[in-house]
C-alpha cells in the first residue's frame, strides 16, 4: 500500500526560473541513472526479494525514499520552468519561439507536451524506459548494481551542482549528494553483510557449482590489447577476491577453436550461399509441398 503526505523530504524551490538548467535536471529524473530509476529498482528487488528481514526492508525503505527524490526533482523542473522565457533575448530568434528555445537549449516537450511541467524523460528528451532496471533476485549482484547506480547519479548531480549559481537548486542538491553518499555506502555495506552471513558470495551466483566451470580460464587475465601495463594489476597475479583461485597474466588468448563452416538456413530465408540458386528455389518449393521444415 502507498500513502502520499504532501510534504517534501528536502526543500525544492529555485530562485529563479531557468528553463534551460530545467532540462539539465531532466536527466537525474528520468535519465538511465535517476531517480526514476532507482525508485523503481530497488522496489522491484524488494517484491522480487525470497528472503524476510532486513534485505528486504531496506529495500523497501530505499527505494519509498527515492519515490520522494523523484518529486523534489519533478516540483523543481516545474518550478524552474514557471514565469521562464520559452526563447532567449536575440530579436533575430526572439519572433519565432520554437526557435529561440531550441537555440536557448530548453525542451520544446517541456512546454508542448508537459505544459511547463516535468517529465518522464532524459536531458535529451529521450523516454524513460523499463529496461534500465536491474532486478534480478539474487541480493549480492543487486546490491551490487544499486552501489553502481548511486555511484553514476551522484557524478551526474555533482556535475549539475557546478552547472547552476541558483542557491535553491544547489540547496536541493546538496541534500540529494549527501543521500547519494548514504545509498553508496549502504549498498557496499549491504553486499559485505550478506557475505559475512554466508547468505552470498562471489562468483555470483555462488550456488552455481565452480566444477562445472571451464575452470583452467576462471582466472586467467587475457591481454587482448597491445597495452602491456594492465598486467601490473593485481588482477594479473596473486589471489582472487572470491578466495578459490590465484590470478594469472597471459599475453593473448590461451585457447582457440576452429571457425566452423557457414551455415545454411532454411532456402525460404533466402539468404545467399555458394549452392546455386536454382537448387536452394527447387529444395523451398519442395518443402512447401511436403508441408515440412
Amino acid at each position: 500500500m502507498f500513502f502520499h503526505k504532501q510534504e517534501l523530504q528536502y526543500n525544492a524551490s529555485p530562485d529563479a526560473p531557468d528553463a534551460v538548467y530545467a532540462r539539465k535536471l531532466q536527466e537525474v529524473l528520468g535519465g538511465q541513472y535517476g531517480e526514476i530509476t532507482v525508485a523503481l529498482q530497488y522496489s522491484f528487488q524488494a517484491w522480487n526479494a525470497h528472503v524476510p528481514g532486513k534485505y528486504r526492508d531496506l529495500l523497501f525503505g530505499i527505494g519509498a525514499e527515492e519515490f520522494g527524490h523523484v518529486e523534489m526533482l519533478a516540483t523543481m523542473i516545474a518550478q524552474l520552468l514557471e514565469k521562464a522565457p520559452l526563447g532567449i533575448t536575440s530579436d533575430a530568434v526572439q519572433s519565432d519561439p520554437a526557435v529561440a528555445a531550441v537555440v536557448g537549449g530548453t525542451d520544446l516537450q517541456q512546454a508542448i507536451v508537459a505544459g511547463a511541467g516535468a517529465r518522464a524523460a532524459d536531458s535529451m528528451g529521450n523516454p524513460w524506459q523499463g529496461s534500465y532496471i536491474t532486478a534480478s533476485g539474487n541480493l549480492l549482484a543487486d546490491f551490487t548494481a544499486n552501489a553502481n547506480a548511486e555511484m553514476q547519479g551522484r557524478l551526474q548531480v555533482a556535475r549539475l551542482y557546478h552547472m547552476t549559481d541558483d542557491h535553491g537548486v544547489r540547496d536541493m542538491l546538496s541534500f540529494l549528494l549527501a543521500r547519494d553518499t548514504m545509498h553508496q555506502n549502504q549498498w557496499m555495506a549491504a553486499a559485505r553483510e550478506l557475505q559475512e552471513e554466508k547468505l552470498e558470495s562471489m562468483p555470483v551466483p555462488s550456488n552455481f557449482p565452480l566444477q562445472k566451470e571451464h575452470r583452467p580460464v576462471s582466472y586467467q587475465y587475457l591481454n587482448f590489447s597491445d597495452g602491456a601495463a594492465a598486467g601490473s594489476g593485481s588482477w594479473a597475479s596473486g589471489p582472487t577476491p572470491d578466495g578459490h583461485g590465484e590470478f594469472s597474466y597471459h599475453e593473448g588468448p590461451t585457447t582457440n577453436a576452429p571457425m566452423p563452416p557457414p551455415t545454411h538456413p532454411d532456402a525460404r530465408f533466402y539468404g545467399t550461399t555458394e549452392i546455386p540458386n536454382v537448387v536452394e528455389k527447387a529444395a523451398g518449393t519442395l518443402q512447401d509441398k511436403l508441408n515440412r521444415e
